[in-house]
């Protein structure tokens, strides 16, 4: 299979390839009456996407997100620069039929009952009639929709979060081996949120990677195992939770009683509340929780804390000017 490389016009063959790769893919629209004015969506945007992982594209709204996706599935065409898709570049036809898609304003025949929609879309990737009778069962539940109201209940008749789920069950009908959701959180209460995020991490047990955008950062933090960040058209980071947010952990704890000399070794800034002594540790907390017993003291707390993504994200856009300090 092809693999971009960074020198211009050369190909590769690998062992192990990416499932999403560009190259410093751009597009570019044309906009006003004549057709005269030029909006740069995306600018040189050079990404990588492996097996298996399940990859977080965030960025304020109009920050080109949708675009790239677009691009990814050739429903749209890059106006300079290059991608490969599954081992194929971007735009082959036969690499959609390993591809599935949530958009974020799905549109639906509003007609249909849930079922009916399913068997649809099932037809048109020519799944045999055996397939159907199993697999749309199967998604129903997965997503959480009853298959009495899905045969019966037609999908004018669905709340915003019945849709999505919908949606979802449509993206999985031809059992993808990468799938890309636009929004998936949309319109989902904080239940179906859960249920929505356990579906994800099903799916990447399954060994499927998933490629989507979110604005719940929260979301986010617990699914992704990487996630990059897209401002105004402009790729600005990507990486791991650990190589964004910092691999170096802080420890807070919090206790009772103990020797306060020995305590101040492993909390150089202790501070006291009440009856009560806390502050940041300093060295291994498997070593401080022995030293603890030893001491006879009691631990209240320890938690983990660094800055989270949601933190991070907003400190990237206030570097750049995109929003204000204030």
């Amino acid at each position: 299979m092809e693999s971009i490389t960074d020198q211009p016009g050369s190909i590769a063959v690998i062992e192990h390839q990416p499932v999403v790769q560009t190259l410093e893919l751009r597009k570019v629209y044309r906009t006003g009456f004549f057709q005269n004015q030029k909006v740069e969506s995306l600018k040189n945007c050079t990404l990588t996407v492996n097996q298996g992982e399940t990859f977080g594209l965030l960025g304020p709204n109009g920050a080109g997100k949708t675009t790239l996706l677009k691009l990814l599935l050739g429903i749209v065409y890059p106006t300079s620069g290059r991608g490969i898709l599954l081992g194929e570049p971007l735009g082959d036809r036969a690499v959609k039929q390993r591809v599935g898609y949530l958009p974020e304003n799905p549109y639906f025949y509003e007609y249909l009952t849930g079922w009916e929609f399913l068997r649809f879309i099932a037809g048109l990737f020519q799944l045999p009639a055996a397939v159907q009778r199993d697999r749309i069962p199967y998604l129903l539940d997965l997503v959480g929709l009853n298959q009495n109201t899905a045969r019966k209940k037609q999908l004018r008749q669905y709340s915003k979060g019945m849709l999505q789920r919908i949606g979802l069950a449509q993206a999985l009908i031809n059992d993808p081996e990468l799938v890309f959701l636009d929004e998936p959180m949309s319109g989902l209460d904080p239940l179906g949120r859960y249920q929505m995020r356990e579906i994800i991490l099903s799916l990447k047990a399954q060994g499927k990677t998933i490629f989507f955008n979110s604005h719940v950062l929260a979301e986010v933090e617990q699914i992704c195992d990487r996630v990059a960040i897209l401002a105004r058209g402009e790729l600005i980071c990507s990486g791991s939770l650990d190589q964004l947010l910092g691999s170096t952990r802080t420890y807070h704890v919090k206790g009772q009683g103990g020797n306060l000399e020995i305590l101040r070794q492993w909390i150089p800034q202790l501070e006291f509340n009440g009856d009560c002594w806390q502050g940041e540790l300093q060295g291994e907390p498997q070593d401080f929780l022995a030293t603890i017993r030893l001491m006879e003291a009691q631990l209240i707390a320890l938690n983990l804390s660094r800055q989270s993504l949601e933190e991070f994200f907003v400190q990237q856009l206030r570097d750049r000017g995109i929003v204000s300090s204030q």
